[in-house]
């Protein structure tokens, strides 16, 4: 029998041919030695959030406006309504706002309160003490204030006539209107179409909350209700 020219080549060629033909037939063997096929695998994000806490943020029809949900994960887990222990001191019923740490609370009975986080605009840095609930208004129409008209006039000017409630309206799904000795004081807590910045300091606007937040809170906050804002 003949043998094959490889093998022929391997035993009987010169010595630089029988290297090369040994390289090439054994490469294959190397490589296949090296090469570990991987299962498939992919990659699951752990949600940000707990599912009943993500649905708590969904979706809503209210007042004839749509409020689209919120992206869980656009909510830290701190800005979750939740309860907690009190930390205020204060008497039931009362609501406290800390801006330094963005956070609103509902204080309640047995030493618990609510907590809300919020957004803090420059408006909302400007007040601090004990005020009262003067007013609540759904869906609230809008005006920028002169200080917001004169800091960027491009963006607030077109608005000096003020903008009727609505689902593009910055003061959002509801808003609670601060009063002193009888006098509005201009602070306000408000929803907010963006809710991506709550926990954070803002531009404009006063303490803002996520709107499904906001309904929460007005239905449980009555006229009059005592508000203390701490200092920065």
């Amino acid at each position: 029998m003949r043998r094959p020219a490889p093998f022929a080549a391997l035993r009987h060629g010169p010595a630089p041919t029988r290297r090369a033909l040994l390289s090439t037939l054994l490469l294959p063997l190397a490589l296949g030695a090296c090469v570990t096929t991987q299962p498939d695998t992919a990659v699951v994000k752990a949600p940000r959030i707990a599912p009943a806490d993500a649905a708590r943020y969904g979706a809503l029809e209210d007042g004839g406006f749509s409020i689209p949900a919120v992206d869980p994960d656009e909510i830290k887990p701190r800005n979750v309504r939740q309860q907690v222990n009190d930390p205020t001191g204060q008497m039931p019923g009362t609501l406290v706002v800390d801006p330094k740490h963005r956070f609103l609370y509902l204080v309640q009975e047995n030493g618990k309160a609510l907590r809300y986080g919020v957004g803090v605009g420059r408006e909302g840095l400007e007040f601090s003490g004990t005020a009262t609930v003067g007013t609540k208004r759904e869906w609230p129409g809008w005006r920028p204030t002169d200080a917001m008209i004169a800091r960027e006039p491009a963006k607030y000017r077109p608005w000096a006539g003020g903008m009727a409630g609505g689902a593009g309206n910055p003061l959002g799904a509801r808003a609670l209107y601060l009063f002193k000795d009888g006098k509005d004081t201009l602070y306000r807590i408000h929803g907010t179409t963006e809710p991506w910045t709550i926990g954070e300091a803002v531009s404009s606007g006063c303490i803002r909350m996520m709107n499904q937040d906001v309904i929460d809170l007005y239905r449980r906050v009555p006229d009059g209700a005592k508000v203390v804002v701490l200092p920065v």
